[in-house]
């Protein structure tokens, strides 16, 4: 299986499987002299853990991050960070009724056609528990960024979406108040509820994770095919149930004019608007960059679906086990994990090249 490895020179590459003994990552390029706030990276994890609220799966894992090499006396030495996190909790009884039958919106069939087998245990390499690894990764390249702040926080569950304005104007402080993540106390209540009402029917709901990074020096990116709207693209599709991926204007630039879309420069630089999302030419321009990624609801319903078996026969099932009704508050930290690992590559890519002119 090809495709584990994320980054050019700050790279990820994870491995294990959501019911295997452990999962786990190699962060290959961090640079030297990185002290560590190991809490820190912990309080990430904890924000991605499964059995945090009453809204997510019911999953205990304690998520404990063990670090094997790459770091002494609480700094990073150079070489490759290798560590694990144990899979404590993986009643995989749960998933014996799917063995020899297919999902809807899985990957159970194509991993099966394309390797000519499949771990049918909560999904095996395809189950977002891999996500886990991505967060210490990402954790420890926030602690690389010195200056540059990363949010991310749900900005719609279902139909329920706070409504178009400037996402200065949320309070960030809030986010981390509520189960769902939303900065609107009013609306999080509102998605609280509707998640619930969703989980009671045994069905699931999608939504969008905006996100805010601030702090960006200019000249971050390549104009050709390494663009950095690109790379955050490639990171945010690559994380499970993504559907969709927008930054600055996004779509709605569709529908305007370029004399009303184009950002305006002032005399320091900077622009009187950023409809750019402070990327222009694949290169960041200092301004926010802003984006939004787009969840699709869980695939696993606990209700009756019709699927087919091996033998490509028509049957009924419904989903056990513990599942998600709605993702998007877990994937918060997923989100702004995976913008961390694409800025810390792109920043020593960055550095390199000064060095060289």
């Amino acid at each position: 299986m090809a495709g584990n490895t994320f980054g050019h020179l700050f790279r990820l590459t994870t491995f294990g499987e959501s019911h295997g003994a452990a999962i786990g990552g190699v962060i290959d390029g961090c640079p030297a002299g990185i002290a560590l706030d190991f809490e820190e990276i912990q309080r990430e994890l904890d924000r991605r853990r499964p059995g945090q609220s009453a809204i997510v799966t019911q999953r205990k894992e304690a998520d404990k991050v063990q670090f094997l090499s790459g770091i002494f006396e609480g700094k990073t030495t150079g070489v490759p960070i290798g560590f694990i996190i144990a899979n404590t909790q993986q009643h995989s009884q749960d998933y014996d009724h799917l063995k020899d039958l297919y999902r809807p919106s899985h990957a159970d069939y194509v991993y099966e056609q394309k390797y000519g087998l499949r771990d049918h245990r909560g999904g095996g390499r395809s189950s977002a528990r891999e996500t886990a690894v991505r967060v210490v990764a990402g954790a420890i390249a926030k602690q690389f960024l010195k200056g540059i702040k990363i949010t991310a926080y749900v900005s719609a569950v279902g139909e329920l979406a706070l409504p178009e304005k400037d996402y200065q104007l949320l309070d960030f402080s809030q986010i981390e108040k509520n189960p769902v993540r939303c900065p609107d106390p009013v609306l999080a209540e509102q998605m609280e509820a509707y998640i619930r009402e969703v989980r009671k029917d045994g069905d699931t709901v999608g939504g969008i994770v905006s996100c805010v990074i601030q702090g960006v020096p200019v000249g971050l990116g390549e104009p050709v095919f390494d663009r950095l709207h690109a790379e955050l693209g490639k990171a945010m599709l690559s994380i499970n149930a993504v559907k969709g991926f927008e930054y600055g204007g996004g779509f709605a630039s569709t529908r305007k004019r370029g004399s009303q879309n184009n950002d305006i420069f002032l005399p320091d630089g900077t622009t009187h608007t950023n409809y750019s999302g402070g990327i222009q030419g694949g290169i960041s321009n200092g301004m926010d960059i802003y984006f939004r990624v787009a969840f699709k609801p869980v695939a696993t319903l606990m209700q009756e679906q019709e699927t087919i078996n091996r033998a490509g026969e028509v049957v009924q099932f419904q989903g056990k086990g513990r599942h998600d009704p709605c993702v998007v508050p877990r994937a918060v930290p997923i989100v702004e994990a995976m913008s961390a690992l694409v800025l810390a590559d792109y920043l020593l890519i960055h550095n390199a090249y000064k060095e060289l002119v």
